[in-house]
């Protein structure tokens, strides 16, 4: 039998470590298992398959995706007065939470436990223990693929700062636990908890621990970022703002600069640095042309691909089929991107790249921001759903989610952006809007800007390149528009010019013009004027 540090599968051994969560196993637990004994664990009890090529393959429908109308902070004297209370931070009882844990924590010591301890943050001084406790092999497996791996030295002396009770098969009880429905993720900062019920979407536990992060980092003066990272042969860093589907994982998955991480970052006074040892990229539609870096990690063995569809009798995986869900994922370690920089830690960014697919194709593809646009675009963080991604969308839905992941954000909106607005200034970082969306008229009439073009304008920004030519400013949304990009069509650029109707063109960018000065005046009082005044006109 190995160390019960590092790989264990006897209740007795452990059961008094678990002690200190309250749980009493009555099943084997494993501790820290390896990858293969995972896989293992996971085939043997039906929970996955191997796909073609040696990932596993997992479902977790119902749920394809975060419940974010399912998440609760617990109220009480340790949040009172520093949560933004409202609907993305939904207050819960501490009277509800322990009812909740307490059935919980029944239930998962009656079945066979997997614990994996790890850590969040690469800063060896902002960073923090977390240890996952859950009924699921493979969703250990994703622990141990997300967040930071351990040595045998970290292991010997580890203690939790954050631990993770984590029943995917548990469903809660409105009535009992002051829950919406049969899901519950609840975060409780004086116990250091996190509750997950009742959803085997694997997201929810590293999104849980980055909420954490969020809540917890600004005390210390770090600013924790919803964005990707990487960073050139100078040292050159490079952050990429944006909501899921807009391009932040394919667009840092660059061959020619280091990737530092796909998602989840923070920015000390040293620098930047990852949460995270994984990445967990979206994959449909993923071809070897278009994103070669990260299609290779899907056929490697250790990755988790999420609710993808496999031909039932080679395994072969499909990513161009949505039949489950468009929300398709693959969970791996970062160092299966080739280029990957270890330890994830960068200098401060030279740029930042703020990404949005306009599907109502008015904004330019590429534009420079000032200092009081980036704050303004950034507690915006607009990007827009399209028809037939959500049941009841029939045209695009301009969606707004302050500093590009208000789901994840504890605190008051306006705390990031100030952090934001302070290392901006500090190190004059050059702030950039790109376009990911359609060009020549909206979703259903234009196109999706191609990749290569999008390429093209971040390699541009990034090396210089634009800083030396013209810019024109758009008469609708004030940003400044390069005249010309190295590898794109020069008429491209101005939005209106790739309408064939240049008044449908008008009317759409006054739409949503109209939309951002709307979702904007929630944030008038709390900004300067200058950025108030840094929208739409």
């Amino acid at each position: 039998m190995t160390s019960p540090t590092l790989e264990s599968t006897t209740a007795a051994a452990e059961a008094g470590d678990l002690s200190r969560h309250g749980i009493q196993p009555a099943g084997d637990v494993y501790w820290n298992l390896s990858p293969a004994r995972l896989y293992e664990e996971s085939l043997a009890r039906g929970d996955g398959r191997i796909a073609h090529m040696g990932a596993i393959s997992t479902v977790t429908a119902p749920h394809t995706g975060r419940s974010p109308n399912d998440r609760f902070v617990v109220r009480d004297e340790h949040t009172e007065e520093v949560v933004d209370w409202g609907k993305v931070n939904v207050p819960v009882t501490p009277e509800h939470y322990e009812a909740l844990r307490a059935e919980v924590v029944e239930f998962l010591q009656g079945r066979d436990l997997f614990v994996r301890d790890a850590r969040a943050g690469e800063d060896p001084t902002h960073n923090i223990n977390v240890r996952v406790i859950s009924e699921s092999a493979w969703h250990s497996l994703f622990a141990y693929n997300m967040f930071l791996r351990l040595d045998s030295v970290d292991h010997a002396g580890f203690e939790p700062d954050f631990t993770v009770l984590h029943a995917p098969h548990y469903k809660a009880s409105p009535e009992r636990h002051g829950s919406r429905s049969e899901t519950a993720i609840m975060v409780n900062f004086g116990r250091r908890e996190v509750l997950v019920a009742g959803t085997r979407y694997a997201g929810e536990i590293k999104k849980s621990i980055f909420s954490v992060l969020n809540h917890i980092l600004p005390e210390s003066g770090v600013f924790p970022m919803h964005c990707s990272a990487n960073v050139g042969a100078a040292g050159d860093v490079a952050l990429f703002f944006g909501l899921s589907g807009t391009g932040k994982t394919t667009l840092s998955a660059d061959a020619s600069r280091g990737l530092i991480g796909d998602d989840e970052h923070g920015w000390s006074d040293e620098g930047i640095f990852n949460f995270e040892g994984g990445c967990y990229a979206k994959t449909i539609r993923l071809s070897p042309e278009g994103e070669p870096e990260i299609y290779q990690a899907t056929q490697m063995f250790g990755t988790i691909l999420e609710n993808v569809v496999l031909d039932e009798r080679s395994r072969e995986i499909d990513f161009d089929d949505g039949s489950i869900t468009e929300n398709t994922r693959a969970s791996y370690p970062i160092h299966y991107i080739p280029n990957a920089v270890l330890p994830s830690r960068g200098e401060h960014p030279k740029s930042v790249v703020f990404l949005t697919a306009d599907a109502f194709g008015v904004l330019p593809p590429v534009s420079r921001l000032t200092p009081e646009q980036a704050m303004y675009h950034f507690l915006s963080g607009y990007t827009a759903k399209v028809a037939g991604t959500e049941r009841g969308v029939t045209e695009p839905v301009a969606t707004f989610s302050a500093c590009f992941g208000a789901p994840f954000l504890p605190r008051h909106p306006g705390v990031y952006a100030k952090m934001l607005g302070e290392k901006l200034r500090e190190h004059g970082s050059g702030v950039w809007l790109v376009n990911t969306g359609w060009s020549g008229g909206g979703y259903g009439v234009g196109s999706r800007m191609k990749l290569g073009y999008t390429r093209a304008m971040v390699n541009a920004a990034l090396s210089g390149a634009l800083d030396e030519g013209e810019f024109v400013e758009d008469p609708v949304f004030g940003l400044a528009v390069p005249t010309a990009v190295p590898g794109c069509p020069n008429e491209m650029l101005t939005p209106r010019n790739t309408w064939t109707d240049g008044d449908a063109y008008d009317a759409a960018a006054a739409k949503l013009a109209a939309m951002f000065r709307s979702n904007f005046e929630q944030f008038a009082d709390q900004v300067s004027e200058a950025v108030a005044a840094a929208g739409p006109r």
